[in-house]
């Protein structure tokens, strides 16, 4: 089995929002999953980020400017102001407006968006985001408890490098959302495995929606019924992923793993297992390809925590889990002998899928993916300047050769160190602790359960760099909008530029504290965690 590197996005804000009383979506549960995560040691097989929250124009690169301006000023105290635009954006019912809706957007969004950035830079084999995989939004309307389409964002960006992505969606409700986004391109090829019929939602992803124009073919619907069990599941999963391997030839993978597709869902009506559902994500990455690992769907919180934090474990190659749960601020809630492979089901549902009904559906994409004469090839340009590579050269100059000028850092190890704020509880019972690699030795550095810099007092749209001379630094970010001409990202660095545009700049200031701390940073996909030698 080999090792991958895994980066893992995760913003502590997320367990904070809350979409309305009653709602089935509880953000809560990627929460849930992540105190697992630590509570299992996980996380120490990772590099872990806070995400940056995408912005306006960030989210303009899909989304419509005035829908994006809508979402971005509607809250629940002036939302009788905007009732045509409620009407006409599709939000007020099953998207709700709710106290920092539009935070929550851009918390999702960010993390798909920068774990991109990491496969694109080559500086992770792995990213996941279970933040992400809102795949219902559409460019200019809400859909399905989504508002921004975080997936289509994040296979935007990943375009920029790789000729052909995949997008493979095993939640139980299709993925119209980015289908659509993509219906006419044959560089992405979407491949859904949902329930379709007797009006369940989107009523779309029939097995003959096939793509149109230069995409026709590269949408491949897998349409089941009620009741599916996981040996069937995985074994025609298999099948249709391997035959578009083969014609396709993706070059990145992106992967919905909407946990409504297990069995006692609240909305769904499969019977997959915690197990099967993570065989899936295990196939994929044997792939070997790059694989940007999103959440979705799941509206059973116990469920779907312990299911994505078994395949946390798995993209981890984490085999020696305990069934037994760790204790963790949520250990009331599971009850301490839930067993985190046991699902809480109070419903099973009767299979309706026949044999002769799925083999049909197996040859009939077959034949349409014959139809695809070898892997589309796609007219490469020079690829955007490495500018995250080049911005932590600058900051090895500066701030680490004076610092410790008897060790040399290299700047991918620096950035590794790399957790979000207020991450760990302080009433875990075990010390953190980090590793960096200096001239193939390494050094351990303890982390301090206090940050030593307060990440309150930062806007969402600046960053941090170490920087130990007594100039201002200025990174000003220039994002490729029009993805048809694949313009080039661009930073710029300014050391006399004062009072520009906040939105767009990020101003950073030397700080000087004694010589045994380091000051963390900031950058477009994470957050430097403080360190005190």
């Amino acid at each position: 089995m080999s090792k991958k590197r895994v980066a893992y996005f995760y913003d502590y804000d997320i367990g904070s929002f809350y979409y309305a009383t009653k709602h089935a979506m509880k953000p809560n549960r990627i929460r849930m999953a992540h105190e697992l995560i630590l509570g299992y040691g996980i996380y120490k097989k990772m590099e872990i980020y806070q995400p940056h929250r995408s912005s306006i124009l960030e989210m303009q690169r899909f989304h419509s400017k005035e829908y994006v301006d809508f979402l971005s000023k509607v809250n629940p105290f002036n939302e009788e102001e905007y009732e045509e635009e409620k009407y006409l954006y599709n939000v007020g019912q099953d998207c709700p407006i709710f106290e920092n809706m539009f935070e929550f957007s851009q918390i999702s969004a960010g993390g798909s968006v920068a774990g991109a950035i990491k496969l694109n830079n080559n500086l992770a084999d792995i990213a996941i985001n279970w933040a992400g995989g809102l795949h219902h939004a559409k460019s200019k309307q809400a859909s399905g408890f989504c508002y921004i389409n975080d997936i289509v964002l994040g296979i935007l960006e990943l375009l920029k490098f790789f000729p052909r992505v995949l997008y493979i969606d095993i939640d139980i409700h299709h993925g119209d959302g980015v289908e659509e986004a993509f219906y006419k391109t044959d560089r992405v090829m979407t491949c859904s495995f949902h329930k379709y019929g007797d009006g369940y939602f989107p009523g779309t992803g029939n097995i003959k929606d096939t793509g149109l124009d230069n995409g026709k073919y590269y949408s491949v619907n897998y349409p089941l019924l009620d009741g599916i069990y996981e040996k069937e599941y995985i074994e025609y999963f298999k099948k249709v992923i391997n035959g578009i391997n083969v014609c396709f030839r993706p070059s990145a993978i992106v992967m919905q793993c909407g946990a409504d597709s297990l069995a006692g869902d609240r909305l769904g009506c499969f019977n997959l297992q915690i197990k099967g559902h993570g065989k899936c994500v295990s196939f994929v990455k044997e792939l070997g390809v790059p694989l940007l690992i999103l959440g979705g769907g799941g509206y059973t919180p116990k469920n779907v925590a312990k299911c994505w934090t078994y395949e946390t474990s798995v993209l981890t190659n984490v085999s020696d889990l305990s069934e037994k749960l760790p204790e963790t601020e949520y250990t009331s809630y599971f009850g301490e002998n839930d067993n985190l492979l046991e699902l809480d089901i109070k419903t099973t549902h009767i299979d309706k899928n026949t044999k002769r009904y799925l083999e049909e559906t197996y040859a009939e994409l077959s034949q349409n993916l014959r139809v695809i004469k070898g892997a589309p090839s796609v007219r490469m340009e020079l690829a955007p300047h490495n500018n995250l590579i080049k911005n932590y050269e600058f900051i090895e100059k500066e701030f680490v050769e004076e610092k410790l000028p008897d060790v040399r850092i290299h700047p991918i190890i620096f950035n590794k160190l790399i957790q979000a704020n207020n991450e760990f509880e302080e009433d875990l019972d075990y010390d953190l602790k980090y590793f960096i690699q200096p001239n193939s030795q390494y050094r351990e550095t303890l982390l301090k359960k206090e940050p030593i810099f307060n990440f309150d007092d930062i806007k969402n749209e600046k960053a941090l760099f170490p920087i130990t001379n007594d100039e201002k630094v200025v990174l000003k970010r220039s994002y490729a909008f029009d993805t048809s001409n694949q313009v080039e990202d661009s930073h710029e660095i300014n050391p006399n530029s004062r009072n520009q545009n906040e939105n767009q700049e990020n101003l950073v200031k030397k700080r000087r504290t004694n010589s045994s701390k380091t000051i963390p940073s900031q950058n477009q996909e994470g957050t430097k965690k403080p360190i005190d030698k």
